[in-house]
């Protein structure tokens, strides 16, 4: 099917956003499961399907393409897809779709949409509120989400370590692993959006690690940085990570540090090996 669309091997290997299932794959999967809801296809056997009667006839008419807003003027398929949107249709005879948004893409595809967009909003949320509080309130932050993701040991080694040394272009150290047999050292900056992270304030930093003899370096701020000193940490002896505004809202979420739960939803499928009998 990917020869016959012509697909290119990038379109051929892109992924949904979860990263779970090619999308080629899984629009084959609803393709089949829309059209067999119409009764324009049949699976006499696993793994093969063949047009009905109903589906040789339409086909016959060249229709230039087969899509929801076709599907639905079939009156089984518009109950089912009616049912499945939880959404009024139309008055019966109509032939007008049951639902236009998103009718293009599969149920996978609309529900990471919706991650997404619910994601990106909780990001822009969690950025203005650490701009809402004090710098104290931003280190100990960054000490939670250091202790949460493996670093530092214990909050108590954590804190003790960052905010202590506030000199020569380091806000502070943290220990590496639990035994403290690397350190890494921290720069932070609370800035507004609209406030960029030069090559300057990077340059600065790389040069307390000369310093004091470190390898390691963690420049996070809650703005951006912008592409020179991104470009700038590329060729450096010393490994330094930016994480910048946008990542630091993604690690939070990643990591759960002032965020929660409210609503898990499971999501179940066909196991196909139940139902073989070969």
């Amino acid at each position: 099917m990917a020869d016959e669309l012509g697909l290119t091997q990038d379109e051929r290997e892109q992924m949904l956003p979860s990263g779970r299932q090619r999308l080629l794959h899984n629009r084959i999967h609803w393709a089949k499961f829309y059209m067999s809801k119409a009764g324009l296809i049949a699976s006499p056997a696993r793994g093969r399907f063949i047009a009905t009667e109903k589906g040789r006839a339409l086909l016959a008419k060249t229709p230039e393409k087969i899509d929801v807003a076709l599907l639905v003027r079939e009156t089984e398929f518009r109950e089912f897809y009616r049912n499945e949107s939880s959404t009024a249709g139309t008055d019966g005879g109509a032939s007008e779709p049951v639902r236009t948004v998103a009718a293009s893409t599969t149920p996978e595809e609309q529900i990471d949409a919706a991650y997404a967009s619910l994601t990106s909003a909780l990001r822009d949320e969690l950025l203005e509120r650490i701009l809402e509080n004090s710098p104290a309130f931003f280190e100990q932050l960054i000490v939670d989400l250091l202790v949460a993701m493996g670093y530092g040991g214990s909050h108590k080694n954590a804190a003790a370590q960052l905010g202590r040394s506030g000199d020569g272009g380091v806000d502070g150290i943290i220990n590496e692993d639990r035994l403290g047999l690397d350190r890494i050292y921290v720069q932070a900056k609370r800035y507004a959006p609209a406030n960029q992270v030069g090559r300057p304030d990077v340059n600065g930093f790389v040069g307390s690690l000369v310093g004091l003899g470190a390898s390691k370096g963690v420049f996070v701020t809650t703005s951006t940085f912008s592409q020179p000193a991104r470009d700038y940490v590329k060729h450096l002896a010393q490994r330094i990570i930016l994480i910048d505004g946008r990542e630091l809202a993604d690690l939070m979420i990643e990591h759960q540090v002032g965020v929660r739960g409210y609503r898990t939803v499971e999501f179940k499928r066909l196991d196909e090996d139940f139902f073989s009998e070969e």
